[in-house]
């Protein structure tokens, strides 16, 4: 359940291309959602499908579930699980700066809600019931649009699929808003943060880890794994939200500094240093890929201690892996072509509608026998080509072109 975007305003852009990384990098985070929804359905340990209202409801996460596995999907899903979340809001800060100084306080949450909060609505009650219905119909549930309503509306949440990045990024927008509001100088101190980001990437680097480990830890130790807060549609997975919130401010800080320059000049020291950072994630993935299979052997150490040592691992690799995708994309995404604007244009529909395609397109392949790696590389594929023309085509729109 898993947009990765310049939810409000567009960046200005430069002779040189100096935004072309960020909307390179923004582009890239909504096919790894794309990816991500695409492999649970072939998730070598998705749960088997059972009955619609059976706890604990893991169809929210897994929509359809093939027999046909794919071992590699595990590893990749739980490595970008590590990252892309965060590097979403992180990429998603960035505009809101700008934002603020543009339209103030005010009218930048007015646009917030407007490019935020009507797509959730939209999304929330009508795409993720569509999505859902999959999970319905391999549940055993009649296939009966009433049937299925009413099934729906017993279930103790409103589930709202990838639409709960909306909510929580409008209420990220507005803790921000009512700050600049208050204190209008706060975007002032953020940018001196965001400018010493370039001298010293690393420096800002371990700074993100310790704050992003001090608001994760206190959370992910006292509560269950995986756990999500649900309010009707409004869902946040329970340990990540001060974390989350820790990469928005991040990011809004080092667009404060500029896009385009500062942390992300293409020309500075984390794109001249790109091929170190590919190195720095590998330790903390080993370290919390071994945390995990320690906590399902059969004598796992203390769970303090695997909350403690799988924390830490997390948030290390959470921000070197968000640090060597922005090194990397600094460094050679110089310039866009055609398709590479159109997909950065059409980013933002393709996260609100794909979720309906990987779902069908998942439901319609399973008698196939294929494999599992052969039908998520044809979802894939096809959940990115339909969401990408169905969202050009929506864009055309005068109202919904506004939004996407």
């Amino acid at each position: 359940m898993h947009a990765p975007f310049k939810t409000l305003e567009k960046p200005t852009v430069v002779p040189d291309g100096r935004n072309a990384p960020v909307g390179a990098l923004r582009a890239f985070v909504t096919l790894l959602v794309i990816f991500h929804h695409t492999a649970m359905t072939y998730h070598p340990y998705a749960p088997a499908p059972k009955a619609f209202d059976a706890p604990p409801i893991l169809w929210t996460a897994f929509p359809v579930v093939d027999a046909q596995k794919a071992g590699a999907f595990g590893i990749l899903t739980l490595v970008n699980d590590m990252f892309f979340m965060s590097l979403m809001f992180f990429v998603s800060g960035l505009f809101v700066a700008g934002g603020l100084k543009a339209k103030g306080a005010g009218g930048f949450l007015k646009g917030r809600a407007l490019r935020l909060g009507i797509p959730f609505v939209v999304a929330a009650a009508l795409l993720a019931p569509l999505a859902y219905y999959p999970a319905w119909l391999q549940s055993g549930g009649a296939p009966s649009v009433t049937a299925f309503a009413e099934a729906w509306v017993r279930l103790p949440f409103w589930p709202a699929g990838p639409a709960w990045f909306l909510w929580v990024l409008l209420a990220f927008g507005a803790i921000m808003a009512a700050t600049y509001a208050v204190a209008p100088g706060v975007l002032d101190r953020l940018a001196r943060l965001g400018e010493g980001a370039e001298r010293r990437p690393a420096r800002f680097f371990w700074g993100l880890v310790l704050v992003s480990t001090l608001a994760y830890l206190p959370l992910s130790m006292t509560t269950p794994f995986g756990h999500w807060t649900m309010v009707g549609p409004f869902t946040v997975q329970t340990a990540r939200i001060g974390h989350y919130l820790v990469y928005f401010l991040a990011g809004v800080a080092v667009g404060a500094a500029g896009v385009g320059r500062g942390l992300t000049d293409p020309d500075g020291k984390l794109a001249r240093r790109w091929m170190l950072w590919q190195l720095a994630p590998v330790l903390p993935i080993i370290g919390g890929v071994a945390t995990l299979i320690v906590a399902f052997s059969p004598n796992p150490p203390p769970k303090p201690f695997l909350d403690l040592f799988g924390g830490v691992m997390f948030t290390l690799a959470c921000a070197s892996l968000s640090f060597a995708a922005l090194a990397t994309f600094l460094r050679f995404a110089r310039r866009t072509g055609p398709a590479g604007a159109s997909l950065q244009a059409n980013a933002y529909g393709m996260y609100l509608l794909h979720y309906v395609f990987t779902s069908w397109l998942a439901w319609t392949l399973l008698p196939q026998p294929w494999g599992g790696l052969a039908k998520g590389a044809a979802v894939f594929v096809l959940a990115t080509a339909l969401s990408w023309l169905s969202t050009m085509v929506l864009r055309r729109m005068p109202l919904l072109g506004r939004i996407l």
